[in-house]
């Protein structure tokens, strides 16, 4: 399940397993008060040494979704504030959760095309198109526009999430955005691993991303395959 080559901004695995954890709590899978398999058991169930579930854990305790009993185990807790890496990530698959991960198939600086919603302060930014996974199914195809004058995107270095490449790679992070829900068609520039040929109806996502400032510097369009996932936004 988990990503195990080393790139320079990559995830390591205990916190693959953690962001795991915390979207099955999200997601209801999990749920207040349940009783964690015994943690040789959990490891065994992630592919990971016991050292490194322990690790994963301990991010869940640190947010307060997790309690340890001594001699009894470890019990969620649900913590509606709690946030994670892919808090902002709203597609989970038809069961809930799932881990995200995402395969680029284009990265370029470009000027801004006349169809994008006004947004930064430049006239280009850096389109960057993927593919998006679920546990490794194929859910979703991504455009993504970050104003220029955010910075340059590094292909050797961006990661599955973007918002932490954003704050670690370039100095800033997004601190709100506007989702709009509708129905789209698939893109012509979608891979074949994405099981809706070009054309084809699918759930359409557009976003708007501001960092500290009052103008946005993000915008995105995300065609998803709504056979195996659908959009969740959960009122706190």
């Amino acid at each position: 399940m988990y990503e195990r080559h080393d790139t320079p901004a990559a995830l390591p695995i205990y916190a693959q397993v953690s962001e795991v954890l915390i979207r099955e709590i999200a997601a209801g899978r999990l749920a207040d008060g349940q009783r964690l398999p015994p943690e040789r058991q959990l490891a065994a169930s992630h592919q990971v040494t016991v050292r490194t579930l322990r690790k994963s854990l301990k991010i869940l305790e640190d947010k307060g979704l997790l309690e340890r009993i001594q001699g009894s185990g470890n019990y969620v807790r649900s913590n509606p504030t709690a946030q994670s890496i892919y808090s902002m990530f709203r597609i989970e698959l038809l069961a809930g959760g799932g881990l995200p991960t995402a395969k680029f198939l284009d990265i370029r600086d470009c000027e801004k095309p006349t169809d994008l919603p006004d947004f930064g302060t430049s006239n280009r930014g850096t389109r960057m198109r993927r593919l998006r996974f679920l546990n490794k199914v194929p859910v979703a195809v991504e455009e993504i526009w970050l104003d220029a004058n955010c910075g340059t995107v590094c292909a050797d270095e961006v990661s599955d999430s973007l918002y932490r490449y954003y704050q670690v790679k370039l100095g800033f992070w997004i601190a709100r955005a506007e989702d709009y829900v509708s129905i789209g068609k698939t893109p012509d520039w979608a891979p074949p691993d994405f099981r809706q040929p070009a054309g084809s109806p699918t759930g359409f996502i557009e976003r708007l991303s501001w960092e500290q400032k009052p103008h946005p510097v993000e915008y995105s369009r995300t065609w998803f395959d709504t056979e195996t996932a659908r959009y969740v936004q959960r009122l706190k």
